[in-house]
C-alpha cells in the first residue's frame, strides 16, 4: 500500500500572511499622507497657528 504524503504549505501561508500585513501598512500609510496638509499651510502662512508656538 502506497501512501500519498500531503503537500506542506506552512511557508506559502506564513507568505500569504507576511504579504498581506505589508499591503494593510502600505494602504493606511498612504492614505494617511494628505492628512495634516492644511494645517502644514496654515502655519507656513503664519506661525502663530502652530500649537508648538517657537518664541524667538
Amino acid at each position: 500500500m502506497i501512501e500519498e504524503k500531503e503537500k506542506d504549505s506552512f511557508w506559502l501561508i506564513v507568505a500569504g500572511i507576511v504579504l498581506t500585513m505589508a499591503a494593510v501598512m502600505w494602504f493606511i500609510k498612504s492614505s494617511e499622507h494628505g492628512k495634516y496638509e492644511t494645517a502644514a499651510k496654515a502655519i507656513a502662512e503664519d506661525a502663530s497657528n502652530s500649537a508648538y508656538h517657537v518664541s524667538k
